[in-house]
C-alpha cells in the first residue's frame, strides 16, 4: 500500500502547491480531521464499511467540514479518499503527504535527543545548527535519554551526529581497545 499512500500524496501535494494554499494550514486542517478520525470509533466504522454508499459517506463528510472549516481542496481530497475507497490508509497517506510537502519546501525533520528538558533558546540554536548544516528549515522533535548523561544526538533523515556524553565515551572506549 505504501506506492499508494505515495501516488495519493504527492498528487495532493500538486494540488496545494498548484493552489498556493499554505501548507501549514492545510496540515493543519487535515490533523483536525485525523483527530476526529481517531476520537470516533463510529465515523471510522461508517467511512470504512464498503456496504455504506460513498455518496453518503461524502454528506458525513460535508457535515463535519461545517464545523472543521477546512478548504475546498482538503474536503475535496478527503472525498476523492471516500470514493476511491482508501480511508483504510489515511493515516499512511498523511504521512507520506507531509513527507512530500517537507521535501518541496525545503524543511529536514530531525530528531534530537538529550539526557534533560531543553529551555527554548537552547532548542533554538540546536535547530539553527542544524539548518545551518543542512541547508535547510528544519522541524525538530525532541526526546529526552538520561542514559545519555549529558550532550545532544540528532538523527536527520538516516544521519545520526551523536555529541553526547556517553557516545563520546563509547568512542573513547573503542580508541583505548584498537
Amino acid at each position: 500500500m505504501a506506492s499508494v499512500a505515495i501516488a495519493y500524496a504527492r498528487a495532493f501535494a500538486d494540488v496545494v502547491m498548484e493552489a498556493h494554499l499554505n501548507a501549514d494550514e492545510v496540515q493543519k486542517q487535515l490533523d483536525n480531521f485525523l483527530g476526529i478520525w481517531w476520537e470516533s470509533d463510529d465515523l471510522r466504522e461508517v467511512f470504512l464499511d464498503p456496504s455504506f454508499p460513498a455518496d453518503q459517506k461524502v454528506a458525513i463528510l460535508d457535515k463535519l467540514n461545517e464545523r472543521l472549516g477546512m478548504s475546498q481542496q482538503v474536503r475535496n481530497f478527503l472525498a476523492v479518499l471516500i470514493q476511491h475507497d482508501r480511508m483504510d490508509v489515511l493515516g499512511e497517506i498523511l504521512d507520506e503527504y507531509r513527507k512530500e510537502t517537507d521535501r518541496r519546501l525545503g524543511i529536514s525533520e530531525i530528531q534530537v535527543t538529550t539526557a534533560r528538558a531543553l529551555e527554548a533558546d537552547e532548542r533554538r540554536g540546536i535547530e539553527q545548527q542544524v539548518a545551518v548544516m543542512t541547508g535547510t528549515r528544519v522541524r525538530a522533535q525532541y526526546f529526552e535519554d538520561k542514559s545519555l548523561l549529558g550532550g545532544v544526538v540528532v538523527r536527520v533523515g538516516s544521519t545520526v551526529y551523536d555529541g553526547s556524553v556517553r557516545g563520546r565515551l563509547e568512542r573513547l572506549r573503542k580508541q583505548l581497545a584498537g
